[in-house]
């Protein structure tokens, strides 16, 4: 189990984590979502021990996990960290960076994990190519692999698919997170994805300025965002009065998304449309209702300046 209990962390005069804590348990994925400078990235960094805290603990089962003012070399066996910045070794073959740390003694086994690997990041085809002919992605698959390569007990991910396309991202995001849980490799994630987060955490945690605002499961945080900024991480939202909605003779403001509303033949919500987007499978429609603006989903476009009518569907 890690064990995050109150840290704090502070650049310079700058506090940069202040006060988090959390749990995860043996094969949990948690996946940490915030803005750019939320500190993320630096709280996988405190995880890991790359850097000293200043308040409060950290422990991954009974060992306590320490900074360079404990440790001359940073990072624990049994833990690995994929970070933005590769640090693989150019000249040598996408094999040899994965079977870097695994043991010569048994060349059999040594092969048979690497292929285990390449397969999991679906680089089966550039086993032998030397890592600096590759594109920025395939080297973040790399880094993946080799992480994985010794079986460590957890994993923290830094942005783990950000360098990939696309057309790739889905298929080997579910490979990688697939092959975690089955292993019950615990996994920390900071991501600006939401499709790294939804279907795969145990736990969603938001950071805003160095604190948590919310640790709740995937389907809570987004059935109940408790701020805008929650919301934002998920879809196109609105901003309605409960007065608006019908809800009650509120003033207070409810958290709308775009696929809450639908067109209707008559309702309390006039809205006139400014823009529509087209998304694949539904447009996005953007409109102005009271004097500010409100998304909501439709199957095709519609005009502009025309009036339409919305129903809030809970």
């Amino acid at each position: 189990m890690l064990s995050v209990k109150n840290i704090a962390f502070k650049y310079k005069k700058d506090i940069i984590i202040n006060d988090v804590s959390f749990i995860a348990n043996q094969g949990d994925h948690i996946s940490i979502i915030g803005e750019s400078g939320s500190g993320k990235s630096t709280l996988l960094k405190l995880i890991y021990g790359e850097f000293d805290l200043i308040k409060g603990e950290i422990f991954w089962k009974r060992t306590s996990i320490l900074g360079p003012k404990h440790n001359l070399i940073v990072g624990y066996d049994f833990m690995k960290y994929v970070t933005q910045e590769f640090d693989l070794m150019p000249f040598i073959s996408v094999e040899d960076n994965i079977g870097k740390f695994l043991s010569r003694f048994y060349p059999e086994d040594k092969q048979k994990r690497v292929t285990e690997l390449l397969k999991i990041v679906e680089l089966e085809d550039y086993a032998k190519t030397q890592v600096h002919y590759l594109s920025g992605g395939q080297k973040q698959r790399v880094a993946l692999a080799r992480a994985l390569a010794k079986q460590p007990e957890i994993i923290l991910l830094d942005e783990p698919f950000s360098h990939i396309d696309n057309f790739k991202k889905q298929s080997l995001r579910r490979s990688v997170f697939k092959y975690l849980k089955e292993h019950n490799i615990t996994c920390i994630v900071a991501t600006h994805d939401k499709e790294d987060a939804l279907p795969f955490s145990n736990k969603v945690i938001v950071l805003h300025q160095g604190e948590i605002i919310a640790n709740e499961t995937p389907h809570g945080l987004y059935n109940n965002p408790k701020s805008p900024l929650i919301a934002s991480f998920f879809e196109e939202y609105s901003l309605f009065k409960n007065s608006e909605l019908e809800i009650n003779k509120t003033n207070k403001n409810t958290i709308v998304y775009s696929n809450q509303l639908k067109k209707t033949k008559s309702s309390q919500i006039k809205a006139v449309v400014t823009d529509s987007y087209f998304k694949g499978s539904y447009y996005l429609i953007e409109a102005t209702f009271n004097n500010k603006m409100i998304f909501f989903n439709h199957t095709e476009a519609l005009k502009n300046k025309s009036v339409v009518f919305l129903e809030y569907i809970k």
